[in-house]
Order: structure tokens, then C-alpha cells, then sequence
């Protein structure tokens, strides 16, 4: 089965594109959904990060509190990468076992820190959702409570466009209206169905 790294910066449209994958009947294993899942009670990941942050990052329930989180971790690269260094290899190893359970012509797996990772998910094409930082700003706002520089804070943690496009085999440029953005994702889905049959 093909697999499809699916990945773009903040903002960029990953998740509508996701959503039009999905509508064609591809499963699509969901590197956020997969992070959150990993540190559920009970889970190794939830006693590391207990033990490297302090209690002090759960909730009244016991769970991680991952706006929490991410606050203490954001301004520092050094923590930043304690806490990668403890979810993303449990991510990576339940995104691959995900796709090896998979009966379909090929799987999309959106990581949307793909190439900030450099992790080995066994990928046989990585698909990159590009659109400007204006664009990406301007849809983050709206659909968050995040102010202009808030986003422009997080976009600077996030691998920049052109490292991002040189790891690309597939790109989708978000340019265009909704419909235009279907369209796009529409052909690439018969590209895909194509190679999955062997016809390049």
C-alpha cells in the first residue's frame, strides 16, 4: 500500500485537504489524534512527561493538559525537544502499525511536523500544502483565539517554506477557493490510485 506523508505549515489547509481524502474513501491516520492518544493516562508517555515537567502540566483529571504544555515548552528550544524526544518516536511507531493494519490502495498519514521531525514513517511520497504566511495567518485567527503575533511565533518554530518544498514529491498550492482546493485534491487522488495500481 502507498503511503502519503501529508504535511504543511500552520494554517496551510492540511486538514481540508485530509477531509477530501477522506471523502474519496482514504483512510487518514492523524498525527495530532495519535499524539493526544499516546499520552492517555496509564500510557509511557504520560509518566515521562510527568517526570520531566512536573505534575503541574495536568488537568484536574489526571490527563495532560496540552495547551499547558506547549506554553512551557514553546519559548524554550531545549524543552521543546525533551518533550519531542519523548512523543515523537511513540508517534511514529503508532502511525506505522496503523498503516500496516490498512486494507486500501493507499493511506494518507498528516504529520504536520513531518520534516521539523525528520522521523522515519516509511513514506513513499510526502504531499506538502503551501500557501502564503499572510493566508495561513489570517485562517488561524479566525478559527482560534490566537492574535497576529502569537501566529507568527509558532509559524517561526515551524520549518520554513522552502525547506518544507524541497521535501515535497507532491504539491498542493492553496490559492484558490474551497472548490479550487477540491479539485486539486481530486486529481492528485487518481495520481495516487494510479501509482497504488503500478501504472506510474
Amino acid at each position: 500500500m502507498l503511503r502519503i506523508g501529508l504535511t504543511g505549515g500552520i494554517g496551510s489547509g492540511k486538514s481540508t485537504v485530509a477531509g477530501r481524502f477522506r471523502d474519496h474513501g482514504i483512510p487518514v491516520i492523524d498525527a495530532d489524534e495519535v499524539a493526544r492518544e499516546v499520552v492517555e493516562p496509564g500510557e509511557p508517555a504520560h509518566r515521562e512527561l510527568v517526570a520531566a515537567f512536573g505534575g503541574d502540566v495536568l488537568d484536574a483529571d489526571g490527563r495532560v493538559d496540552r495547551a499547558r504544555l506547549r506554553e512551557r515548552v514553546f519559548a524554550d528550544p531545549a524543552q521543546r525537544r525533551r518533550l519531542e524526544a519523548i512523543l515523537h518516536p511513540r508517534i511514529r511507531e503508532s502511525m506505522r502499525r496503523r498503516a500496516d493494519a490498512l486494507d486500501a490502495p493507499y493511506c494518507i498519514l498528516m504529520i504536520p511536523l513531518l520534516v521539523e521531525s525528520g522521523g522515519d514513517y516509511r513514506l513513499d511520497r510526502v504531499l506538502v500544502v503551501d500557501a502564503d504566511a499572510g493566508r495561513r495567518t489570517g485562517w488561524v485567527q479566525a478559527r482560534s483565539s490566537l492574535n497576529r503575533e502569537e501566529v507568527r511565533r509558532i509559524m517561526d518554530t515551524q520549518a520554513g517554506r522552502e525547506e518544507r518544498l524541497a521535501a515535497a514529491d507532491d504539491v498542493i498550492e492553496n490559492d484558490g477557493d474551497l472548490d479550487d482546493l477540491a479539485r486539486k485534491v481530486d486529481a492528485l487522488h487518481e495520481r495516487y490510485l494510479a501509482l497504488a495500481r503500478g501504472g506510474g
